[in-house]
């Protein structure tokens, strides 16, 4: 056996040093010049050069994105012929594990209870437009009123997914939260001061931590209060001078930081159903073996395991006045909604995909998806817009001059945006001009209700007097007299379809439906103004970065 040169070994561990140690430092080097990021020698341009990945947001869980045939496989009994099936591409995503439920949306309340105080004026309509619709429970032949008292607000029903609630106040929700999730970053950095524990400061109405205006310019909030900040992180263009106590010291956060979350919102349409369906469980290689009729696999809605064999696997309806089953051998154990994570997760994590409530999501609803349609993050409900710029050329934030306020058809006012928020408006046709992309803001009604679907598709819609309306949906006219008394009255006309711009998609089973609604392919629709007694929601937001951290597998087991 040769023996090892002692000189030879000291060179080799040398050289792995060396080398480690450059590709350490390659990463704080620019590679296509040579200059160092962080450096004030180079001029202290920064980058984070140590980013690894984005953490979960709190609550959710990832969804890989993937190809997977959006619409239904079964057979069409309800003859909507709104379920074509369509092959689509989702990107990977983020989505709560389970809906929102009566807790976590009081705090929402309470929140804005305190922030935008009812009992002042300027403030009132604001509380009240984020209020669920509690009257949801009632019936003229039943005896629910319980329900209307109790439901929302009782600690007996807080893990209960949260009903009553809008598409438009599922859309706030989602605002809001995205807000709250990155002010509590800001603070665990030590960034920003606990708000509502500092001594000189009030959280009223625009005095608020706001994601888009922190971004937009750190000194608008709070008006210019820089008492609120308590230190940034490390700055390398500035000297290090030691702490300066009770001053802010640093810089502020940025996006190319990847510090802060990604705006929550309501998933889209092709995101729900990807993600109920998990077809991930059915996969060896690139293939789909059979076909999945619910969120779990099997054709039946029953378990069939030993232990749990002949349960319902979902909460909803059995049939004609049967929502539970038999007492003391009831069937999914609930008669109306029940608490969220009752049941076990699908193949992504998801609880909750078939039953207990049907779910908002983002997209606004056309009777039919079809192959012309986008194949890659499909979405109809597509508005474009920009910020608002003052004559001196600053971001517009909106306060209590030139807050809007919306009129829906059914007679309650919501503000367009919260006063602390960014002023947005819709882009203009100079903004798109030669775009091959968009040619305007307003994309809802693209290829399917807009002119360039009618007979007059060679037209500018700029040139006609009214723009034809494909979908002939019923309009509620109001009457607001000098007083500003809202007079409500019912449309007269006769109208073809209950269709509109406003009206959203919902999807999923409840527990007030029989077992056809659990297919996650099925697609309902209602106004986005209306609220229910079976409908919720559940957020999800972007995924950046690599579409996935795992390696290939043959299968997903």
């Amino acid at each position: 056996m040769k023996k090892f040169n002692s000189n030879k070994v000291l060179l080799l561990i040398l050289a792995a040093v060396i080398l480690t140690s450059c590709n350490k430092s390659s990463k704080n080097v620019s590679t296509l010049t040579g200059w160092e990021y962080n450096n004030p020698k180079y001029g202290a341009f920064q980058a984070n050069t140590n980013y690894r990945q984005q953490p979960n947001p709190p609550g959710m869980v990832l969804i890989e994105g993937g190809t997977f045939t959006m619409g239904s496989v079964q057979d069409d009994v309800m003859f909507d012929w709104n379920t074509t099936p369509v092959k689509q591409q989702v990107r990977s995503f983020y989505m709560d594990e389970a809906e929102v439920t009566n807790i976590e949306y009081l705090l929402y309340l309470q929140y804005l209870e305190k922030v935008f105080p009812p009992a002042d004026d300027t403030y009132r309509k604001i509380y009240q437009s984020a209020l669920p619709d509690t009257l949801v429970w009632r019936n003229t032949l039943g005896f629910n009123e319980l329900l209307t008292e109790n439901y929302l607000r009782h600690p007996a029903y807080a893990e209960y997914p949260v009903v009553g609630v809008s598409w438009r106040q599922a859309s706030e929700y989602c605002k809001w939260r995205t807000d709250r999730v990155n002010e509590k970053i800001l603070i665990d950095k030590g960034v920003l001061h606990t708000l509502f524990d500092h001594d000189s400061l009030k959280v009223e109405g625009a005095n608020r931590f706001d994601t888009g205006t922190y971004l937009a310019n750190p000194n608008l909030l709070f008006e210019g209060d820089s008492s609120i900040y308590y230190k940034g992180i490390k700055d390398f263009s500035k000297k290090s001078k030691g702490s300066s106590k009770g001053k802010f010291t640093g810089r502020h956060v940025k996006i190319s930081d990847g510090i802060l979350a990604q705006r929550f919102r309501l998933p889209t349409e092709a995101e729900w159903e990807y993600a109920a369906k998990a077809l991930i469980e059915n996969r060896e290689y690139n293939s789909i073996r059979g076909r999945k009729k619910y969120s779990w696999n099997g054709s039946t809605t029953r378990e069939t395991s030993r232990r749990y064999r002949g349960d319902q696997m979902a909460n909803f309806k059995q049939g004609k006045g049967d929502y539970s089953g038999l007492a003391g051998w009831s069937n999914d154990g609930a008669d109306i909604t029940m608490r969220i994570k009752s049941y076990k997760p699908n193949a992504f994590g998801l609880y909750d995909m078939s039953g207990n409530v049907a779910e908002w999501v983002a997209d606004v609803y056309r009777p039919i998806i079809d192959n012309d349609a986008n194949d890659f993050s499909y979405f109809r409900g597509n508005v474009f817009s920009k910020k608002v710029i003052d004559k001196e050329g600053n971001v517009v934030v909106v306060d209590y001059n030139n807050i809007v306020f919306d009129t829906l058809d059914n007679g309650k006012i919501v503000p367009r945006d919260l006063p602390g928020s960014i002023k947005y408006e819709p882009i203009t046709k100079r903004d798109a001009f030669m775009r091959r992309n968009y040619e305007k803001a307003y994309n809802i009604d693209s290829k399917d209700g807009d002119l360039a679907s009618t007979k007059q598709y060679f037209r500018d819609e700029d040139d006609v007097d009214s723009k034809p309306r494909m979908y002939n949906s019923p309009k509620i006219p109001r009457q607001i007299g000098e007083s500003g008394l809202i007079i409500q009255q019912y449309d007269t006309k006769t109208r073809t379809t209950l269709i509109s711009d406003q009206t959203r998609v919902y999807k999923g089973g409840s527990w007030k439906d029989r077992a056809f609604w659990l297919d996650p392919a099925q697609r309902r629709y209602l106004p986005e103004y209306m609220a229910t007694n079976y409908i919720g929601f559940r957020c999800a937001t972007d995924k950046l970065g690599q579409m996935s951290y795992s390696r290939r597998r043959k299968s997903a087991k």
